[in-house]
């Protein structure tokens, strides 16, 4: 009877003590996230320094320079759709200080582009930020003499039709699968290494359409070159507001609905209210002056939102864009 209430008593003393360290160790972290940050802070772009994702890592962290009150730095890691950045994070501390900045690729296209990626995607990250990538026109060549979908798939019936795509798995060559699985063409998918060569390739009347972003298709349809016959998404774009969208003409998939992104994560583990005051910070940046007109000069018709929206976002969208890539048939590299 003696050494049960002993080993209560010894039972309940080791209880007090874990709890009071649980409430100590509680207390310490939240001080630490009260002087948050102390620092300079790190966002590792997954992309080339000029392109759109290194635009928007600089010129939101420069917002949250201004707000936070240190500086904040971006390096760019650019190589194998983002996974080299995306590794780097990973291993980071998750304090706060080192950031991600890469698009829609690199926590679902890789997935099925390589055979082993040095992060999970759905496991490594804390989701803070992401930000639309824009509008993606699909620009049939002149010579086909189409002005909107119906009539594309009418002259891709009777010719050979070969669309430009940025890259194998991207939404142009999923768009390209999807428009010859619903009307039962054979459209070939040419992939580029980037946007430049595939827009001298359809004003050179290789390619009969090509799809990219609006910034860079620009050229091609202020010339007469191409013209836009349908956008993705549910809206029509305000840079394009005549065009009408897939599913206003009758492309029936879902997939044609949606959105790239570009976003921003920290290594998983980082408080979270570090994650909900970055995200605060990044939906306010959204709504300046000087990141509007930035995003309107790319086609962009949507900010920066939240980390409830970006989970929600990556939650709906990832099983069915994942399903999509692999059913491409790619091999892996």
């Amino acid at each position: 009877m003696m050494e049960t209430v002993m080993a209560l008593k010894i039972t309940r003393r080791a209880f007090i003590a874990t709890g009071a360290a649980t409430i100590a160790l509680s207390y310490h972290d939240r001080g630490w996230t009260q002087t948050w940050p102390s620092r300079p802070i790190k966002i590792v772009c997954a992309y080339p320094a000029g392109g759109l994702a290194d635009t928007l890592a600089r010129v939101y962290g420069e917002y949250l320079s201004q707000k936070l009150g240190q500086p904040v730095i971006v390096e760019n890691k650019a190589g194998a759709s983002g996974s080299i950045a995306a590794a780097a994070v990973k291993q980071s501390p998750p304090d706060g200080y080192t950031l991600l900045f890469a698009i829609t690729a690199t926590l679902v296209q890789s997935r099925v582009l390589f055979k082993t990626l040095p992060y999970d995607a759905d496991r490594d990250f804390a989701l803070i930020s992401s930000m639309s990538a824009g509008y993606l026109p699909l620009v049939a060549y002149k010579a086909t003499n189409a002005t909107n979908l119906k009539e594309f798939v009418e002259y891709a019936r009777r010719n050979v039709t070969n669309v430009g795509t940025f890259g194998a798995g991207s939404y142009p060559h999923i768009v390209v699968a999807e428009l010859n699985k619903q009307y039962g063409l054979q459209m070939k998918a040419v992939h580029y290494r980037g946007e430049a060569p595939m827009w001298q390739d359809l004003a050179a009347g290789v390619l009969q359409a090509a799809m990219g972003s609006y910034a860079n298709a620009v050229n091609a349809l202020e010339s007469g070159v191409g013209r836009a016959i349908a956008v993705q998404t549910r809206t029509r774009s305000r840079k394009l507001p005549d065009v009408p969208t897939f599913f206003e003409q009758g492309a029936e998939s879902e997939l044609f609905a949606m959105t790239g992104y570009v976003f921003l994560a920290g290594p998983i583990g980082m408080p979270q209210d570090i994650v909900e005051r970055v995200s605060g910070l990044m939906v306010e940046a959204g709504k300046t002056d000087k990141i509007q007109k930035l995003l309107d000069s790319y086609g962009i018709d949507e900010s920066a939102q939240g980390h409830v929206a970006f989970r929600k976002l990556y939650d709906s969208e990832t099983p069915p864009l994942l399903a999509a890539v692999k059913a491409l048939g790619l091999t892996p590299e």
